[in-house]
Formats: structure tokens, C-alpha cells, sequence
């Protein structure tokens, strides 16, 4: 909260504008926070003073811990590992409330890990980072007295022995998850999860710890740990959730939560794989509220929107979209279906798995493991008078082989591909065995896309390139060039510091016409697809995502590190 403490200081007359510049400048410099650089010019007296305001800011109190003598019992309340990460000591308690001194009350996350490690109600107050860390040092000491009994030792040959944990019972493990707390604990991680618009959640088991990450934006990000004595009865509980064996603990599992949220419901896909440490969980999270089906919102240009809309509504051939896994394939697939789906049209989708349910669509999981695959699906499909089918994905030679044949006799198919760009794509078929001939007749127009992580709108602010990252764009159109502005995210409060908040979609999009379709048949390659589409008007990756760049939308970074190659 940097820059809003030194606005709040200003504010209250604590100090100069000057001062606050200076200490800002500093904190830069040393890499250290703006309380220590503020005491260190001497524009404040004490951290301690910095508290006292930050906390009648946020209408709780502040700590002088030196002050205070606490009670070694108390402190102990809270483990190490979680004292020293998050900067908080347990000072007193009373009753069911222990008050607890913080450096940053709005962690949320730590008080809500606080409540659980401790069972009590968490009053937080203010007190310097310093001022705890020092308390830490002083409190958290050997309780064992084992100095005493190993003097004179130091002659002796060190022995380590390590026994492998025995692992809890299953009467232990059923007892435990119908604890209330833990029960509640397993669906605050999930509701934070899904409030905050994350994708994914990751528990992770350390050999002394559990993390816990949720994927927003395309990134993970550490949450508060978890209480690692529960680590198994957490991993339970999450089994039960999902309908899995709680005594399987060898062997990978999978399956399904659905949840209800805000009147909403939301699935998770729930995967749990055996790892050193114990079970690591990851909960995809499929919530119909947070998939963005309106093509007008993924964030393609004008120009590539009317050609991707002209496309699904031809009455036949295949239209591909290509990128790598995350890139948002599925999501352009679900809108364009969503597009098209009325009354008179038969719509069928093989998918694996099917991640979100659409009225009006007949949607098909693939099975392999029974052989139900997509080719099977596919073949299928052909006998249920179809107008529209979607593949979720074509990995061999034989599906890509009907999925053509099928585009080729009066059916309109979409499917995905893991290329790097579109024009590459069809020496991709190519490669599988599918003939050129038919490639170039039945494919209608390919897709290539990425996601890029959005600049904060709160915290923007517009920064000047160096000649070496102008230069690293490579050639593009001088058009593209002239004028050329950047923007980057600061990071504030409303995008957690981050500087990114939200994404958006970077598009190729490349039709097939006379032109390309005569260089299929020739047996044209990659290079000499891409200069024909390029100078038939396509926008490549690079050049949308530069445009995306100088609208303010995306920062360089993001330019170069969804574009690489491209």
C-alpha cells in the first residue's frame, strides 16, 4: 500500500509531498519498504508512529510490542512457519478472542487461517514489521531445554534416523472430515476460489507444509498455507466431495464436485495424484457465470470477427482453431456454437471432457478407455443427421480424415489443432495423411489464438519503450509502428499489486481463399501460405497483440511472451 500510505501521511500533515517523493525514491533504490525509508530520511520519528495513523485510518488499533511482555504460551498458538511468513504474533487472549499483531490487516486470507489454526476469533492490530520480526526472534525459542542435555556431546558421530510417517486410519480420516471446522475450511478454499474468478486450485504437500494456489488471470498465486497436521484429512474431504476412495492413496483419481454459490451452481473437475509428500489436489474450476460465450467480448478486431462470423455460418466444411493448451480454443468454440444454436439446427459435440453444459447442444464426453474416442464419436454422429458438429480436438490422422470427409459432405465442423500459428496448420493435416486435395477443399478458415494478461485500469500508466524492444517487435507494418505507445501497470490494491487484472484474446485469423487454396494444392509451405495471407490483409499474432499494446490493453511484455515466434 506504498503509494496510498504516503498520500495518507501527506494528507494528515505528517509530512511534506517532498518527503513522501524522497522516501519513495529510496524505498526503490534500497528495496525496502516506505515506513523504513520514511524513518531512515527522517521524516518520521518511528515506525511505531506510521502504525498508530495506518490503524485509525483502518479503524483498528496499533501495538508498540516492545512495550509488551507476552506470554510464551500464547505466542506459541501460532506455528513458526506462519508467523515468520506472514509477519503476525499472537499477544493475548481472552475468552475465545486473540488479539494478534499484524502487519498487513488486509490479509484477509491470513485472518481467516488464523481462525482455524487457532480456533478463536482474530482482533487484529497494527504493529511494524520490524517490531514483529524482533518479537519472533525473542519468543519463539527452543522449549525443549535439549542445549543442556547435549553438552559435551560435540565429539560424537552424528546419527540421523528418519521413520516414514504412518499415515492416519480411515476410522481417523472419516472422523475428522466431519469435523465442522474442517468442513468449513475445505469450502471457504473453494467459494474464495471461485469469488475471485480463479480457474484452477492447487494443494500442493511439502514435507512441512501444504500451499495452496489459485490460477487467475492465467497466473497462480500463493494463498495462505494450510495447517499441515490436517493434510490428509483435508485431501478426505475433498475425495468425499468428489465421490472418490478415501483409502486409495497409491494410485491417481478423478472426478467431479458441483457446488452451489450465490444461487449459482458451479462444477469443479477434481484430479488427485500421489506425490512424495502425500496427495496433491487440483480443482478445476467450471463456472457457467465466469466462461465469456459473447464473441463481441473475446476481443477480436472488426475485421477478424466479421471474417470468423461469416465462416460458422456457411453451411458446410471445417473451421479450426489452433493454440496451445490454455489458450482460450475452447472458449472461441462454445461462442460460436452458442452463435448458430437455434431450433432448426441438429448441433453435436464430441468433447473430453465436456467442461460446461449447453441447453439445445447434444454434447458427447469422449470415453477411450472404453473406445468411445473421437473418431468413434464421430462416426457416430454421421448417423444422427447432423447440421453442426463439434470435435473438442483432432490428435490422430484417422479423426482428422472423417472430420474432413465429414465438412466435405454437407456438414459444418469445428475442431482444434495444436499449432503455433494458422497457416502452419495445414501442413499439420497434411502430416496426419490427410490428402491436400481434400484439406483444401473442405478446410473454410483456421484460427490461431492466444490469451494475454490485461493492464490494470486502476494503476495504468503510459511508459516509453527502448529501442531494443521497439527493435525485438520485428518487421511489421509501418502503420503499426507510427505512433507507437506503451502502457504498464503500476499495481495497487484493486489488482493486488500485480499491475494485471483480467485477459483478453489475440487473434489470427485466416481464411482460405482462391489464393490459399491453390497453394495447398501446389504443396506450398508454411512461409509461402503466411506472406500470400498476410498480404490478403491478415492480421498475425504480433500485430494484434501490438495493436492491443497501443490501445493500452496489454504491456510489451505480454507482447512478447504470448507472441513469441510469431
Amino acid at each position: 500500500m506504498a503509494p496510498e500510505l504516503g498520500a495518507m501521511l501527506v494528507k494528515a500533515g505528517k509530512i511534506t509531498p517532498e518527503q513522501a517523493e524522497q522516501a519513495s525514491a529510496v524505498a526503490k533504490e534500497k528495496n525496502i519498504k516506505l515506513e523504513t525509508a520514511l524513518v531512515e530520511i527522517g521524516a518520521i520519528q518511528s515506525e511505531d508512529e506510521i502504525a498508530k495513523l495506518i490503524g485509525k485510518h483502518l479503524k483498528i488499533g496499533a501495538l508498540r510490542l516492545e512495550d509488551i511482555e507476552l506470554n510464551p504460551e500464547i505466542v506459541q498458538l501460532i506455528p513458526l512457519d506462519i508467523a515468520r511468513k506472514f509477519k503476525v504474533i499472537a499477544v493475548s487472549k481472552l475468552n475465545k478472542t486473540l488479539l494478534v499483531a499484524i502487519g498487513d490487516p488486509n490479509n484477509i486470507y491470513v485472518l481467516d487461517a488464523l481462525k482455524f489454526i487457532t480456533g478463536c476469533n482474530i482482533q487484529p492490530a497494527l504493529s511494524p514489521e520490524s517490531a514483529i520480526e524482533k518479537a519472533i526472534d525473542t519468543y519463539y525459542v527452543d522449549s525443549g531445554g535439549l542445549s543442556e542435555i547435549v553438552k559435551g556431546l560435540e565429539d560424537q558421530e552424528d546419527l540421523e534416523v528418519v521413520e516414514a510417517e504412518e499415515g492416519p486410519s480411515d476410522s481417523d480420516l472419516m472422523s475428522a472430515i466431519q469435523d465442522k471446522p474442517l468442513v468449513k475450511l475445505v469450502d471457504s478454499i473453494i467459494a474464495d476460489a471461485i469469488r475471485m474468478g480463479a480457474s484452477d486450485i492447487h494443494l500442493e504437500m511439502y514435507e512441512k507444509r501444504i500451499r495452496v494456489r489459485y490460477r487467475i488471470d492465467g497466473d497462480l498465486r500463493e494463498m495462505a498455507p494450510l495447517p499441515f497436521k490436517y493434510r490428509a484429512a483435508i485431501v478426505s474431504r475433498v475425495k468425499i466431495m468428489a465421490d472418490l476412495d478415501i483409502s486409495e492413496r497409491r494410485l491417481p483419481q478423478d472426478g467431479r464436485i458441483k457446488v452451489k454459490i450465490s444461487g449459482r451452481t458451479v462444477d469443479l473437475r477434481v484430479s488427485v495424484l500421489p506425490t512424495i509428500f502425500g496427495e496433491k489436489v487440483v480443482m478445476r474450476i467450471l463456472d457457467p457465470n465466469a466462461l465469456m460465450v459473447d464473441m463481441t467480448k473475446l476481443g477480436f478486431r472488426e475485421e477478424d470477427l466479421k471474417k470468423f462470423e461469416s465462416a460458422i455460418h456457411l453451411p458446410y466444411g471445417i473451421i479450426l482453431v489452433t493454440g496451445p493448451t490454455g489458450s482460450g480454443k475452447t472458449t472461441s468454440l462454445y461462442s460460436a456454437l452458442k452463435k448458430i444454436n437455434t431450433v432448426d439446427i441438429n448441433i453435436m459435440t464430441a468433447e473430453d471432457p465436456v467442461e460446461f453444459n449447453f441447453d439445445g447442444i447434444n454434447q458427447v464426453a469422449v470415453k477411450s478407455d472404453i473406445g468411445l474416442t473421437f473418431a468413434a464419436a464421430l462416426r457416430s454422429f454421421l448417423r444422427q443427421d447432423p447440421d453442426v458438429i463439434m470435435v473438442g480436438e483432432i490428435r490422430d490422422g484417422e479423426t482428422a480424415e472423417i472430420a474432413i470427409r465429414a465438412a466435405l459432405t454437407g456438414h459444418l465442423v469445428f475442431s482444434t489443432l495444436h499449432t503455433n500459428d494458422a497457416p502452419s496448420s495445414i501442413n499439420r493435416l497434411i502430416d496426419m495423411d490427410v490428402p491436400f486435395y481434400l484439406v483444401a477443399s473442405a478446410t473454410k478458415l483456421i484460427m490461431a489464438q492466444r490469451m494475454a494478461r490485461k493492464i490494470c485500469q486502476h494503476c495504468k500508466e503510459e511508459v516509453n519503450l527502448s529501442e531494443e524492444q521497439v527493435k525485438g517487435l520485428g518487421e511489421l507494418p509501418k502503420e503499426l509502428l507510427r505512433n507507437i505507445r506503451a502502457f504498464k501497470g503500476r499495481g495497487c490494491r484493486e489488482c493486488n499489486n500485480t499491475g494485471k487484472s483480467g485477459r483478453t484474446g489475440i487473434f489470427e485469423v485466416m481464411p482460405i481463399t482462391r489464393e490459399i487454396e491453390k497453394l495447398i494444392l501446389a504443396k506450398a509451405t508454411d512461409t509461402e501460405i503466411r506472406k500470400t495471407a498476410l498480404e490478403q490483409g491478415m492480421y498475425s499474432l504480433r500485430m494484434s497483440a501490438v495493436e492491443k499494446m497501443k490501445a493500452g490493453l496489454i504491456d510489451i511484455d505480454e507482447v512478447f511472451a504470448v507472441t513469441s515466434g510469431n
